[in-house]
């Protein structure tokens, strides 16, 4: 994919047709086998600037905290987050809990935007005028914006689950499903913030074993040695 820098592109055509308000919005946690999601809404300033601001996948930890921090400390960005737990995903499932996460964003400010950003697909029902943008995270700095803030509090949320349930290192892989995770997720079976409904958290603790194998082959390993694109589980 072409690398396109983030920038105010959509937020300006919208400010032609009279739009003001314009509030970004992304989830973080969606693929986790734990914890919550989290969806954060920005509105940032016409004139805001940034120069390392961009999608949060794309920023270093220490850098997003960075960024984070000088986010939430503008007082002319206006942010709110909207946390839905494991139990709740559990019960709507993960797409119906991602959108929701984003709807409670949104009604937390304390002033509705007059249009939302969001990215990926279109968030049906949603209460605003909406415009969705496949990785807009990478485009819109309005996402981006929400990109970062979402992230970095659920990386949070993790790390104080971490003081909770220690012996599943959640600090270490915020819940994704790496070989760490697997591995205790296997000794250990589930925890109260695994998602029960995601596979393999679903499976029985023999089939999880086997993946955790798999996962931990030769082939995979050399896979990794020598640069070779090893498929996630």
């Amino acid at each position: 994919m072409t690398y396109r820098r983030c920038g105010f592109r959509h937020e300006k055509k919208l400010r032609i047709t009279g739009v003001s308000r314009i509030a970004g919005i992304d989830e973080a946690g969606r693929g986790a086998l734990a914890g919550p999601v989290v969806a954060a809404a920005a509105i940032l300033p016409e004139k805001f600037r940034h120069r390392r601001l961009n999608d949060s996948k794309q920023l270093a930890p220490e850098l997003r905290e960075e960024i984070y921090c000088e986010l939430i400390a503008n007082p002319e960005i206006r942010w709110t987050v909207g946390v839905v737990d494991s139990v709740e995903i559990d019960r709507i499932n993960i797409l119906r809990a991602s959108h929701c996460a984003m709807r409670l964003a949104i009604a937390a400010l304390l002033e509705p935007p007059d249009h939302v950003l969001i990215d990926g697909l279109p968030v049906i029902p949603f209460p605003l005028p909406q415009t969705a943008i496949i990785d807009g995270d990478c485009i819109s700095l309005s996402i981006a914006a929400a990109s970062v803030i979402a992230k970095v509090t659920r990386d949070r949320i993790m790390r104080d689950f971490c003081a909770q349930f220690p012996q599943y290192c959640f600090s270490q892989h915020k819940g994704y499903g790496t070989e760490l995770h697997l591995l205790k997720l296997h000794e250990f079976g589930p925890c109260p913030i695994h998602r029960r409904s995601f596979e393999p958290v679903a499976q029985p603790l023999l089939a999880l074993g086997e993946i955790v194998q798999i996962r931990s082959s030769p082939a995979r390993r050399a896979g990794r040695e020598i640069g070779v694109s090893v498929p996630e589980a």
